[in-house]
């Protein structure tokens, strides 16, 4: 995490402690839309990048500058790019980037977050930019309940100096975070510190919200690719067309379905099927997946729904 200049009560360094691991969930969908559906099954063979074009990160970035300015128009690409950016921790690019992509479709809450997190990252000397405050509370206002920008929203309140109510938000994060999910823990260490620093009492709390999984011998189907494809198969896919990429996300769903047909007990198969549903826009479809994996498990009915809620299926 990017060092925090002069905030109060000397937390700079760790406000911001949970705020990667919360970034991999929203970070990990824009991603795999646009280069691979989740690891189903063992990935078709790409067409060959060159050998320096998968081992450089470079060629990455080059490759989706390319694709963007053969079509400026695609939202998706942009955010791709200021994912690459960011990973390369050229903020300023990936800010730009992601501003072009909530230009083009204003309505992607991700977007805006995404953006947010950029901005903050970027900043040598204010800890919670006006800009990246802004993209945030635009986040929340399309979905209320995204994870990223509750977070630094929260931040923006401990700045203030209302550690309290800080820590209450990031409470109630917690209080809707699935059990399990990647960024859990980390969230809890940041109330457990905050609380410590401006000595507000946190343990009652926190012992109310049980950390325990309720299938703890089961990692989470939903948030399995985070934080995505490795950075070897983002290149080797990025150098697809458009085209090429979306058939295959389509063939990986398509065999996946089939394979539901022929074994409907295999709960992690439909929330594979749910997730990528997610991931390709396909809302309905997805929650018709929810439904019909509970019908086909009602054992594993609770599993499903916390899984589709960390994936936010509506209607659950």
């Amino acid at each position: 995490m990017a060092e925090v200049a002069k905030t109060p009560g000397g937390a700079g360094r760790m406000l911001l402690i949970g705020a990667a691991a919360i970034a991999l969930l929203s970070i990990a969908y824009g991603v795999t839309h646009n280069s691979e559906a989740p690891p189903v099954a063992p990935s078709p063979a790409l067409p060959s990048a060159s050998t320096a074009a998968t081992q450089d990160p470079a060629a990455l970035i080059q490759d989706l500058q390319n694709r963007v300015g053969a079509n400026p128009n695609d939202a998706e690409g942009w955010q791709t790019l200021g994912w690459a950016y960011f990973e390369a921790s050229r903020y300023a690019d990936s800010a730009r980037a992601y501003k072009r992509a909530t230009a083009l479709v204003p309505g992607n809450a991700t977007f805006w977050s995404s953006l947010g997190e950029a901005l903050v990252m970027g900043s040598k000397t204010d800890p919670m930019p006006a800009d990246a405050a802004s993209a945030f509370e635009k986040a929340i206002a399309i979905d209320a309940k995204e994870p990223r920008a509750r977070y630094f929203l929260a931040v923006r309140r401990d700045l203030k100096g209302d550690h309290k109510g800080a820590i209450d938000d990031w409470l109630a994060l917690l209080k809707d975070t699935p059990s399990g999910a990647p960024w859990e823990q980390d969230l809890r260490r940041t109330i457990e510190q905050v609380g410590r620093i401006h000595k507000v009492d946190v343990a009652g709390r926190l012992g109310a919200i049980k950390p325990a999984a309720p299938h703890p011998a089961l990692p989470s189907v939903a948030t399995a690719a985070i934080p995505g494809p490795t950075r070897e198969q983002m290149q080797a896919a990025a150098a697809l067309p458009k085209g090429q990429q979306d058939q295959m996300v389509e063939g990986m769903v398509s065999s996946l379905v089939g394979k539901l047909k022929a074994n409907p007990a295999n709960v992690d198969g439909w929330i594979m099927l749910i997730r990528s549903r997610m991931t390709l826009g396909q809302a309905a479809q997805a929650s018709a997946a929810v439904k019909n994996a509970i019908a086909a498990n009602p054992p594993q009915a609770a599993r499903i729904r916390d899984e589709a809620k960390l994936l936010d299926v509506p209607g659950l």
